[in-house]
Formats: C-alpha cells, sequence, structure tokens
C-alpha cells in the first residue's frame, strides 16, 4: 500500500488550495478533526499532498478565512472550537467547491464522539484496526434472527403485552436469566437486584445520576475509555484520573496513586474496567481487587465495574462485585460487543436498595426498555446459544490476536501489557495522533492514545482491535509511515509481548 494519501486532482475545477481546503474542511464537519487539534506543520503537509508550501498555506488561510482554523503564532493552524456547523454550513452553500471526498466517510477518530462516528462507518468500509467491535462477518445474524422469530412468533399469545409498557427493572425473564448468568461468574445478584438498560453505556449513564451531583469528584482509569471521560465531564463530574500498569504491572490501577486522591478530594465513586481493560487489556489480580476494595471501604467509595468484555474473558477472571457481594459494588455490563452493536441490551447489578433507587432514574429517564430485544436475549441466554457463539468467538479471536501480535512485532511496536482480550495498546514509537491524521488518507480508522486518556496530551501509544488487524497491507503501512515519523516521548515501562 502506497504511504501517500489520496492525490489531489490537478484537473478537477477547484484549484488545489480548494481541495486541500475542501478536504481538511471535510475533516473538522465530519468531527475527525476536533476543537484544539493540530493541523500538520506547512511542510509537513505540503511533502505529504504533493504540492508546494504557498499552496498548503494558501489551503490554511481559506480555512482560517471560513473560521474553522486559527493561526497560533509559532505553533502553527489549529481547529477552532463549536466549528463543525461552520464547515458543514460551507459545504453546503459551495463556499469552497465540490467535494473530492464526498461519500467516503470518515476513517479516522481524534475525540470521542469521533471514534463512535468512526465505528458506524467501519461496518462498511471494513478499514478500521481501532474500532470498538467485532467485524460484521464475525456476528451470527441468524443466531439473532432465530431468537426474534422465537419471541415474536413462539409465544403462544396475542402479542398485547408489548402495546403496553414493560416493567420499569426491565423483562422479568431477562433477569432471571441474568441472575444464573452471573452465578457462573461469582456474583450474587438476585433478579430483584438487576436493573436492565439501553446497553452497558446507559447503564453506566444510570449509576451516574444516580449517585453523583454536578461538581462531584470521580476515579476513572487512565488510560480509560474516551467516552466515559466525555459523558461524565458534561454531566458537570470533576475527573480524577488513576493510572494503570505505571510499575510495568499489569494487573490495576496505581494504589499510591489512589490512595493519595481519596485523601486528598474524597471522590464517591471510581469507575473502572477490572476484566479486560479497555484499551489495555488488563485484568485485576486478586490481590489488587481486594486492595481496591479496602481503600472503598476506608473512604466510602462505590465502585462502579464495567464487565463489558464479560463474555471474551474466562468465568475466573477476578471481579471486585464478587469478591464484594455488591455491597460497595455495581457491575454493569451488555450484550452488543458479543451480539451485535444495535442489540443495545445492558444491565447494572447492585444492592436491593439501590437497585430501587437506580429503578427511579430509569423511569425519569427512559421510562422503560425495549422487552422484545431483552426477551429475545434471554431466549439466547437460557437455550445456551449465546455461551455457545461466546466460545466460538473467543476461539476465533485467540487465534486472530496470535496473528496480530506477530504483525505489531514485525512492524517495530511494542505492547504495553501482554495481549489479551480484544484489544492491545501498542507502542508504536511516534504520537498516535499524527499517525492517525497519516493513515487516515490511506483509509485506516486508528484509535490513538490521546483518546484513552482524560487530559489530552501526545502518546505514542493506540489500542489496536486484535479482530480488525489481520490485513497485512494495515502494517505495512503503519510501518512504512513510523519509518517517515520522528520519534515521540516514551509512554513509561513496556512489557514485552507474549504471543
Amino acid at each position: 500500500m502506497p504511504t501517500t494519501p489520496e492525490p489531489l486532482s490537478r484537473s478537477a475545477g477547484a484549484t488545489l488550495a480548494e481541495q486541500l481546503a475542501i478536504r481538511f474542511g471535510d475533516r473538522i464537519a465530519q468531527g475527525l478533526l476536533r476543537p484544539g487539534a493540530r493541523l500538520p506543520s506547512v511542510r509537513d503537509c505540503a511533502t505529504r499532498y504533493q504540492v508546494s508550501p504557498a499552496t498548503v498555506v494558501a489551503a490554511y488561510d481559506r480555512l482560517q478565512a471560513q473560521g474553522l482554523v486559527q493561526a497560533q503564532a509559532q505553533r502553527g493552524f489549529f481547529v477552532r472550537a463549536s466549528v463543525q456547523g461552520s464547515a458543514r454550513t460551507a459545504r453546503r452553500t459551495g463556499d469552497a467547491g465540490a467535494s473530492p471526498t464526498a461519500g467516503r466517510g470518515p476513517t479516522a477518530p481524534v475525540d470521542a464522539t469521533a471514534l463512535i462516528r468512526g465505528m458506524f462507518h467501519a461496518g462498511v468500509h471494513g478499514s478500521a484496526p481501532g474500532m470498538g467491535t467485532l467485524p460484521v462477518d464475525w456476528l451470527d445474524a441468524a443466531l439473532l434472527q432465530r431468537a426474534l422469530r422465537r419471541v415474536t412468533g413462539g409465544r403462544g399469545d396475542d402479542g398485547s403485552a408489548w402495546l403496553r409498557y414493560g416493567e420499569p427493572a426491565g423483562d422479568p425473564g431477562l433477569r432471571a436469566a441474568l441472575s444464573r448468568r452471573l452465578v457462573d461468574i461469582g456474583v450474587d445478584a438476585a433478579p430483584e437486584q438487576i436493573v436492565t438498560t439501553v446497553g452497558a453505556t446507559h447503564a453506566l449513564d444510570l449509576v451516574a445520576r444516580t449517585l453523583l451531583q454536578p461538581g462531584d469528584a470521580v476515579l476513572v482509569d487512565e488510560p480509560g475509555w474516551a467516552v466515559e471521560y466525555e459523558r461524565l465531564t458534561r454531566l458537570g463530574m470533576r475527573l480524577l484520573p488513576v493510572p494503570r500498569a505505571t510499575d510495568g504491572s499489569p494487573d490495576g490501577p496505581d494504589l499510591a496513586v489512589m490512595a493519595a486522591l481519596l485523601q486528598a478530594h474524597r471522590p464517591r465513586v471510581y469507575v473502572t474496567v477490572s476484566v479486560l481493560h479497555n484499551p489495555t487489556g488488563h485484568t485485576l489480580s486478586p490481590a489488587v481487587a481486594h486492595r481496591v476494595l479496602s481503600l472503598a471501604e476506608q473512604h466510602d467509595l462505590t465502585v462502579v465495574e464495567d464487565d463489558t468484555y464479560a463474555f471474551f474473558a474466562p468465568p475466573h477472571a477476578t471481579r471486585m462485585a464478587a469478591l464484594d457481594g455488591l455491597r460497595r459494588t455495581l457491575l454493569v455490563s451488555g450484550f452488543s460487543k458479543i451480539l451485535a452493536p444495535q442489540w443495545r441490551v445492558g444491565f447494572v447489578a447492585a444492592s436491593p436498595a439501590l437497585a430501587e433507587r437506580l429503578i427511579d432514574t430509569k423511569l425519569v429517564g427512559t421510562l422503560t426498555t425495549p422487552a422484545l430485544l431483552e426477551q429475545a436475549v434471554a431466549w439466547c441466554l437460557d437455550q445456551g446459544l449465546l455461551r455457545r457463539h461466546a466460545e466460538r468467538i473467543v476461539q476465533r479471536l485467540d487465534a486472530a490476536r496470535e496473528r496480530a501480535v506477530r504483525h505489531a512485532l514485525a512492524a517495530g511496536c511494542r505492547f504495553v501489557a501482554p495481549p489479551q482480550g480484544l484489544f492491545g495498546w501498542v507502542d508504536v514509537g511516534t504520537d498516535t495522533e499524527r499517525l492517525a491524521l497519516a493513515m487516515l488518507d490511506q483509509g485506516w480508522l486508528l484509535a490513538p492514545g490521546t483518546l484513552f486518556q482524560a487530559s489530552r496530551r501526545p502518546s505514542t501509544c493506540m489500542r489496536i482491535n486484535f479482530a480488525a488487524t489481520q490485513d497485512g497491507r494495515f502494517w505495512q503501512a503503519l510501518k512504512a509511515l513510523k519509518a517517515e515519523s520522528a520519534p515521540a516521548a516514551a509512554p513509561g515501562p513496556l512489557v514485552a509481548a507474549d504471543s
């Protein structure tokens, strides 16, 4: 695969400067360049697009005149705040001519919402090494169709139950099935302790709106999930990042930092992924889990355990909810990762008293959740079909992970933690945000390290999806672009990959 982007057309109706301005304007409008993002330097941009520096300057001046970017002396050009609407308006009115990139869709994220948009396009374009879901051809559409037919055609009634509001806590059959499923991973939760939601993200939002008030401090993993950072920030929370594996031991958060933050700020909640952590793949060790729970007890802290990747993990993996018995913990999970992204069925398990509070919050926000999908998921659980599907996925993922690790090491990358689960946290030796912009030109959707930090700063790491990094052309392009890039600061101690 070539290391240069799709060239600008020298025979198009628009000038080279206009085409270049359109290309960057499209990315801003799509959310692929977020406010504050730095455009490539004039020299780098001229080299990459094989144009003169004067053409780049003219393009950047055009973007500046449209109010999309601003120049900062001795630093370069940066995307202005709240410019997506302006960019869309400019394209509608034809201010910069017809876009030569129309219809191609976004291919690389630079902020949380752009990453989600990229997921939508990934299923169509198929070139998404940073995506957060399984490839479409890994999923079992026949299973989903069978489940829907079963609940719509095999009920033996007239379906009138679907014409009314569902149970506030969620479908009783699903909650009973979830109670049995949780026993398999060591969590004892009666159906009355389980509240269904529209996916795991909705469950996390439900918990935050129930337990927190604007201005409250919240402990979060760093690196961690960008959407959780943005969601909590929009709710008015103060984020207190807790580093993961800073001492090179990939089994959990930095407990010394956590203790200091608890003492200084008295946060009310800690949101964490303890099993197959996103993005590093860490799984909490029993010893660290007990120490986290001890700190929670000392400081009156509630631990929100996001178990989104449960079906990719062995049943014996350490869950704090199992150790704690849901006293100071809540367990959140869902089915979109293992079944299909559109199957937005999730849940939260909590103490009986807290479950009632969560139901009240759910009623205010969504009234209820769709019973049809909940009943279909319950049927998949009860018939053992979901368990067998997950076993096939895990077996396939294990093989894909081995291949991806070999590709990554051959491309000169290293893993910050031993590869596990769906994601790998890869150090590539150069600024991955800049790398993501360069790879965008070749059609690859990356998830650079800045996305997974509570505070924006350069990172040499990126998240890869093992299932979506099987194409050797991706690694060839990455290796070639790495060779062109100057090294950036190292992210910290590294752990050799165990393939």
